[in-house]
């Protein structure tokens, strides 16, 4: 049990920290409507490590991750400059377009890879059950230091998520934060994905966000309990996958999913009981 434990105790605290800082950005991502950009982020990362190692380069080397970041930042810059007063082209269009791009070439460049096809497979499930404590540690690092940049500028960051129509400040004064905030996000995609595959990094992205804009509308309640549910999602799911002898990354996607349906279904609930209970009266 202990050795289990042990075993099981660097996965549980990556979990941890990856909940911790894709519940905050999941709450900025829902806001503005682009739900999809971590899965178009993480392909394009992908590419760059497919178009490493078509290079010859080692996939957990330091050259293959700067190509990877490096293609994320430019393909995350690009996102974040094409925020107009007058959107003609929804971005979401602009995320499914970078997605295909990415997923696109990909697949070509996995012909011309050995092992290319795994790759991918391991893009999408991640290797959240054998990631090291040195791999935690990069993360805890990484993570902070995404964190002090959104401390920072945290008002700004707010004020232009939380514009339906229009913008708070000049159109370049707002791409410059959007230019802070996407690169920030896509360094956080780029770095999680490996660790816990793209279905994992969306699901911890979206759900706990989800889960608490059901109940609150305040910013700092909806951070404090997204935090809550995904970080709680995240240890239960690790548990649920040990006690069962079953994938990890699933189980915490299974149930965070549903948690998020379950709750819906309880506010729902409870509106229609306050609503009832207003008619009787």
């Amino acid at each position: 049990m202990l050795d289990n434990i042990l075993f099981l105790s660097a996965p549980i605290t990556v979990s941890i920290l990856m909940a911790g800082i894709l519940a905050y950005f999941g709450n900025h991502i829902l806001t503005r409507g682009i739900i999809f950009i971590d899965i178009a982020v993480a392909q394009i990362a992908a590419l760059g490590t497919m178009i490493g190692l078509l290079l010859g380069l080692a996939e957990e080397s330091s050259g293959v991750q700067l190509i990877s970041y490096a293609f994320t930042i430019v393909v995350i810059a690009l996102f974040a400059l094409t925020k107009f007063r007058d959107q003609v082209i929804p971005q979401e269009a602009i995320i499914g377009i970078i997605y295909c791009i990415g997923l696109g070439l990909a697949m070509l460049l996995a012909e011309r890879i050995p092992g290319g096809a795994n790759f991918i497979s391991k893009t999408i499930t991640g290797n959240l059950l054998w990631v090291t404590w040195s791999q935690v540690l990069n993360c805890f690092l990484l993570f902070l230091a995404v964190a002090i940049v959104h401390l920072f500028f945290r008002k700004h960051f707010i004020a232009i998520s939380d514009t339906k129509k229009g913008l708070p400040y000049s159109l370049w004064k707002t791409r410059s934060y959007e230019l802070i905030f996407y690169i920030t996000f896509g360094i956080v995609i780029v770095k999680a994905v490996p660790v816990g595959g793209i279905f994992m990094v969306f699901i911890l992205l979206i759900a706990p966000a989800a889960a608490a804009t059901l109940f609150t509308q305040s910013w700092k309640k909806r951070f404090i309990w997204s935090w809550i549910i995904g970080i709680a999602g995240s240890v239960s799911g690790m548990y649920a996958s040990y006690k069962l002898n079953i994938s990890n990354a699933p189980a915490i996607v299974s149930l965070l999913s549903l948690t998020v349906f379950i709750l819906a279904f309880i506010k729902l609930a409870a509106g229609r009981f306050k609503t009832d209970n207003i008619k009787k009266q």
